[in-house]
This record gives structure tokens, C-alpha cells and sequence, in this order.
């Protein structure tokens, strides 16, 4: 379905006065998951090849492009906000312009106008290699360009890429979701899964490791479902694609660790925990949502599984890797859960131990069958509720933290992974295990990129400490190219560059299946991460 709406507020000014296109700058700003941080990396990439150029930090760009998710009512409110903040600008400056894309564009379509009519694009989330062309068309012709494809017009990993970091990168080896889970509206804005060839997966891959790329994350919103629904209709049905497609990225000189997310218990298969085990680069660590330790709000989730059936795939991950860090989804307060239903919960993260949780308080939203329910609860009770699972959750990942004092960690250095990092004279970065840790980088020429090893001194609930400095430091060619500049090259994203996301404390969130699947990482819920 495509569009063209009379544009608002103000419009651009005729071609003959237009700037070459060379000197116009942009800015993506992403909400979400990381299925929207890899997105947006196509975004800018698919910019930077159309002659735009990324805005210097602090300055103004010609460009705005917001990528949107659509899971929480507070991401709805961050981006009509910010838009908001905008509309001043776009008075003065008409030839700057605004695009929206992601799910909460593929959801609001022309109504996404009636609420900004100075925004000059809207674009969903099945064709975001559309976006210079809009831009561009709305620039010359001076009305808004509102383009909804209803289907996957390619995938966005074939597209042009100004990637977040020298040293990590998202791969995407599927697009869309067939679970239909009832809080969760994502499917509905993504599709249908649809799969790409294992062949053009380990190609990106080995591309990536060829510019100095060293660790890669597999995203799915179901990383389990990959290889039902191949979008190659030559490639036959195979169950085993995903433990199949970790052992060949071990088969990858030069790439060191492998993460994925996030798989869906109802479908976690043995063979992937052997492919885990028994592949070296793949790392020790899994994030598996749960959303819920009572089998009867699991039921009204549609979650097709049940506790015991989660409990018993921690138990076979444990018994084949048994250093490894298991991580979860947790929705507090779904519409109906009793006190006895957070009781249950409670008692499941009690046994499995997370090393970190990702925690939502849920609130409902349009269009999902949950909002439909009855049961909705009091925000009070949700949020003692909320309360309690994280006092939990941070007493048992305290627990788990300062049983690994004394270790020796090998950790990818990073940048922007401590923010007071500058004030306490430390470095940080990810262990194999996803743990961060901060530490004391010496005078030593350690750059984001590069592999130390260091002996852990101190823990936090959030993070480990390493200030007895380092025991170890390999050079590698991510922080060569990372000390040559190619670091972040075209968007601010608050989210992490390798491993799990970060997850500021925010009063309300819902969480759909998956951390890597869909609003599991922008302002919301309690999770691993905390700054020093």
C-alpha cells in the first residue's frame, strides 16, 4: 500500500533551491530492539550511499530519521514527544526534514501525519530501502510521502550498512514471527518468519570478519524456528538449520565469539545445546525469555511451553556448559495473574538462577488479544510486584557475580559500555559470557576491539570489577580499525555494542518473545548493565 499525503506544516522549497544533496546530513534515532539497531545501520548505510553524510555530534542535521517500535506506550509517547520538539525547527528551517520508519510507523500509518503533519516520511518496517527515494521525493515534489509495503520487499541485510561498531555486528537470519503470543503485536507489523539461506548468512558473516570483525550476533525474533520457512523455496524445510548454522560460523577463521538471540523454549532442541557445547567461538551463554513462572499465565500468553519444560532446558545448557550465563524476559502483572501466579514466578527464577533478567511491568496495548482480556491490574499491584522480582533477581545475580572474585575473565574490550568509565579511570568491556566488566586498562595502548584478560576483583548485582589490571592484551585487527576511526559512523543508538541489551529502570514496559525480537531494550523494565 503506498500513499501521498499533502504535507502540513512547513515543506520543502522548490528544486531549483534545494542544497546539493552532498552536503545534507542525517541522523537515525532507533527505539527498540536490536532487530531495529540492525535496521538502522541499514538505514544510515543506505544514506551515506545516497551522498548524505552522518551530522557531527551536537549539531543539527538535515535529516532526522526515527526508527520506532511499537510494543510499549512509553516508545509511543518518547517519539510524538520528540517530534514535538522538532515541529519549532521544521517552521524555520523547511528543508530539513523528518522520516518515520519502524513498527510504530507499519502501525500508524496515516494517523502517524493526522498527530505530526510537519513529518515529510513515513516508511514501515518492509521497506526501509525505500527511504532516500521518499526523502528525496518529498523534498522536490513538497508533500509527505506515506509508503506501507504490506510485505517483505527484501531483506534488510542485502542493503547498505554504516555500522555501530569496528569489532561486533548484528546478522539477521530471519524477518517476521509465527508464534502468536497474546501480548505481543509484533508479528502482526513483521510478518510471517521468512528465513534467509544459510549461504547468504555465512557470506555476510565472512564479509564482517574480513573488515576486522570479531564477535557477531544471530537475530531472529525466533532463532529456533530458523530453517521452516526458507525464503529461497529451493532450500527444503530443516529443523536442524540453527545448530547446523552455529557449527559452520565455527568453521570461520578469524571469527572469535558467535552470540545469538533470542530463542523460544516451546522450540529449543538438544542439538543446538551440542552445536553450543561443542563449537568453540559460539559463547557461553544464553538469553531465554520466560515471561512468566505460572503455567496458567503462560497459557493465557500463548506461550506453548510450560515451567518445567524451561526449567528442564536450563538443566541440559547447564549440564553441557556449566560456566555458562543464562539470561530472561520476565512481564510482571499480566491481565489475571493472582498473587499465587507471581508466587510461581518467583519460584522458577529462584531455581534457574538467571545471571540477569530483563524484568516488564506489562501494560497493555491496542491491537494485541491481551489488551482484550479481563483482569487488567491496579498499576499499584503491579508495580510491588515488579518490586519484588527485581529485589530477587539483583540479590541472585549478586550471588552469582561474587562467586566468579578471583577468576581470570577474557573480555572484548568496548566503548560506551561504562559510562562513568572516563570518571573512574576504567575501560570495559564484555566477557565470553556476556558479563560486563569494568577494569583498569594501565597505561597501556588498549583499544575497543582488542581481547585482555584480567582477574576479577569486586561484584556488583550489574557488573564485575577488574582493578588488579591487565594480565593479558592481544592486539587485533577490530581495534586497529577501531583506532582508525571506524567506530560509530551514523547512529546514536543507547544500546549496546556487543551482547546483551542494556535496560534503563523505567516504570512501565511489556516485552514480547524475545530480548532480539521486539522491545526488550529501550527504556524500560531492570535488567544487567548498571554503570559503575
Amino acid at each position: 500500500m503506498t500513499s501521498t499525503v499533502a504535507h502540513g506544516a512547513g515543506s520543502a522549497g522548490p528544486a531549483d533551491d534545494v542544497e546539493p544533496m552532498s552536503a545534507r546530513t542525517y541522523q537515525v534515532r532507533t527505539y527498540g530492539c536490536q532487530m531495529n539497531v540492525h535496521d538502522s545501520e541499514r538505514m544510515a548505510g543506505l544514506l551515506e550511499a545516497a551522498g548524505y553524510r552522518r551530522a557531527a555530534e551536537g549539531t543539527d542535521a538535515d535529516v532526522v530519521v526515527f526508527n520506532t517500535c511499537a510494543v510499549r506506550e512509553n516508545a509511543d509517547n518518547k517519539l510524538y514527544g520528540n517530534l514535538s520538539h522538532l515541529a519549532p525547527r521544521k517552521r524555520t528551517s523547511p528543508d530539513m526534514q523528518i522520516a518515520v520508519g519502524g513498527c510504530l510507523a507499519q502501525k500508524d500509518r496515516d494517523a502517524l501525519l493526522r498527530k505530526a503533519p510537519w513529518v515529510d516520511v513515513v516508511f514501515g518496517t518492509h521497506n526501509i530501502g525505500s527511504l532516500p527515494a521518499l526523502l528525496d521525493r518529498a523534498r522536490h515534489n513538497r508533500v509527505a510521502q506515506v509508503e506501507i509495503a504490506e510485505a517483505l520487499q527484501q531483506f534488510p541485510s542485502s542493503l547498505p550498512s554504516a555500522r555501530e561498531s569496528a569489532y561486533a555486528a548484528w546478522v539477521s537470519i530471519s524477518v517476521g514471527c509465527n508464534n502468536t503470543c497474546t501480548f505481543c503485536i509484533v508479528p502482526s507489523l513483521r510478518g510471517k518468519e521468512i528465513d534467509r539461506s544459510p549461504a547468504d548468512i555465512l557470506a555476510e558473516v565472512q564479509s564482517l570478519v574480513d573488515t576486522g570483525v570479531v564477535e557477531i550476533t544471530l537475530l531472529g525474533q525466533n532463532v529456533n524456528a530458523y530453517g521452516v520457512s526458507f525464503a529461497d523455496p529451493a532450500l527444503p524445510r530443516n529443523r536442524g538449520a540453527f545448530a547446523e548454522l552455529l557449527r559452520a560460523c565455527g568453521d570461520i577463521d578469524g571469527l572469535e565469539r558467535v552470540r545469538f538471540t533470542s530463542p523460544h523454549p516451546a522450540e529449543f532442541t538438544d542439538d543446538v545445546i551440542e552445536a553450543m557445547a561443542q563449537t568453540p567461538n559460539v559463547c557461553p551463554a544464553l538469553h531465554m525469555p520466560l515471561q512468566s513462572g505460572s503455567d496458567r499465565v503462560l497459557r493465557a500468553m500463548r506461550r506453548s511451553y510450560r515451567a518445567e519444560r524451561y526449567l528442564g532446558i536450563i538443566e541440559r545448557v547447564r549440564a553441557a556448559m556449566p560456566h555458562a550465563a543464562i539470561t530472561t524476559d520476565l512481564i510482571v502483572g499480566f491481565p489475571g495473574e493472582t498473587e499465587q501466579d507471581f508466587a510461581a514466578t518467583l519460584d522458577v527464577v529462584r531455581q534457574a538462577r538467571f545471571s540477569a533478567a530483563f524484568t516488564f511491568q506489562y501494560s497493555k496495548r491496542p491491537g494485541t488479544p491481551a489488551a482484550e482480556l479481563d483482569g487488567q491490574l491496579p498499576k499499584a499491584v503491579v508495580q510491588e510486584r515488579y518490586e519484588r522480582l527485581v529485589e530477587l533477581q539483583e540479590q541472585i545475580s549478586l550471588e552469582g557475580n561474587r562467586a566468579i572474585v578471583g577468576q581470570r575473565v577474557e573480555l572484548l574490550v568496548a566503548t560506551g559500555e561504562g559510562r562513568k568509565d572516563t570518571l573512574t579511570a576504567r575501560m570495559s568491556g564484555r566477557a565470553r559470557d556476556g558479563r560486563l566488566v569494568h577494569f583498569r586498562a594501565g597505561d597501556g595502548p588498549v583499544r575497543p576491539g582488542d581481547i585482555v584478560t584480567v582477574e576479577v576483583t569486586d561484584a556488583a548485582p550489574h557488573h564485575l570489577i577488574a582493578d588488579g589490571g591487565i594480565l593479558a592484551h592481544r592486539r587485533t585487527r577490530a581495534g586497529d580499525a577501531h583506532a582508525d576511526g571506524q567506530t560509530v559512523r551514523g547512529i546514536g543508538l543507547g544500546m549496546p555494542g556487543i551482547g546483551r541489551p542494556v535496560v534503563p529502570v523505567a516504570a512501565e514496559a511489556t516485552s514480547c518473545g524475545s530480548a532480539g525480537g521486539c522491545g526488550s531494550a529501550d527504556g524500560a523494565g531492570s535488567s544487567a548493565g548498571d554503570p559503575q
